[in-house]
This record gives C-alpha cells, sequence and structure tokens, in this order.
C-alpha cells in the first residue's frame, strides 16, 4: 500500500531570515533616527526615519504576501460528496446528493418509479472534479 502524499511548499528559511534581519534594522534606524532628532542633526534625524520606515513598509508587505501564499497553498477545496441509491429488486440506480445522516444499506424514504418499491444506498462517495487532484487522491 504505497501511498504519496502531497507536499505543501513552505516558506524558505533564508525568504524568513533577510525579512527578520529587514525588520531589525528598519528599527534601528527608527532608533537613530529618533536619537539623532533628539541630540543631533534634525536633516539626519529625517534620514534615518524615512530608510526606517521605507524598510519596515517593504519588509511588512514581503511577510503579508508569503503569508497570503501559504494560506492558498494550504487551502483545501471540499469536494461534494454523492450517494447512489439502489432499489433491491430491480436494480435501478439513482445519483443524488449527500444527505446528513446516510449510510450505506440504509433505506430510504424513495421510492423506485419502476416499481414503486423503497430504495436503499448502495454506495457513498466523494467525486473528484480535478484530474490531478484525483491523481493525489488514487493510491
Amino acid at each position: 500500500m504505497n501511498q504519496t502524499v502531497p507536499q505543501t511548499r513552505r516558506v524558505s528559511p533564508i525568504m524568513f531570515a533577510m525579512i527578520m534581519i529587514a525588520l531589525l534594522l528598519a528599527l534601528v534606524a527608527i532608533y537613530w533616527g529618533f536619537n539623532e532628532y533628539l541630540y543631533g542633526d534634525p536633516s539626519t534625524a529625517s534620514f534615518y526615519l524615512s530608510i526606517g520606515i521605507a524598510i519596515l513598509a517593504v519588509s511588512t508587505y514581503m511577510m503579508y504576501q508569503t503569508r497570503k501564499r501559504m494560506i492558498k497553498l494550504l487551502s483545501v477545496e471540499i469536494q461534494p460528496l454523492s450517494s447512489t441509491v439502489q432499489c433491491a429488486k430491480c436494480g435501478f440506480k439513482n445519483i443524488r446528493e449527500f444527505k446528513q445522516g446516510d449510510f450505506v444499506f440504509k433505506e430510504t424514504e424513495e421510492m423506485c418509479p419502476k416499481d414503486n418499491q423503497k430504495m436503499t444506498i448502495s454506495a457513498i462517495y466523494r467525486e473528484v472534479k480535478d484530474k490531478e487532484k484525483a491523481k493525489e487522491m488514487s493510491f
């Protein structure tokens, strides 16, 4: 029973480290800007503050985009469930949407259109829409 599990792409540790270093440098530049404003030259202070705020904005945007991409990769599209209802007497089959409480061999209230007998659920399955997803889910 060899089963392959699809792996999700993770955020690169190098990318994460670069973002963290950029955030740290932005905070240091902002600190230097405030320090220069209080004890030194206001033009140098505005330079440090503008550089710090720009780096902070870019690194925050990069974190947001990385998080957005991870959420998109990890989201799973739920495929619809279907139930096959079959007449035991004549073999007539009908496929319908799964209802809460359905289980295999359950006798339903639905009547066979051919011989007016109660029908039973013979199968419950998930419909896979994409061929690629079908290959991933097959064993």
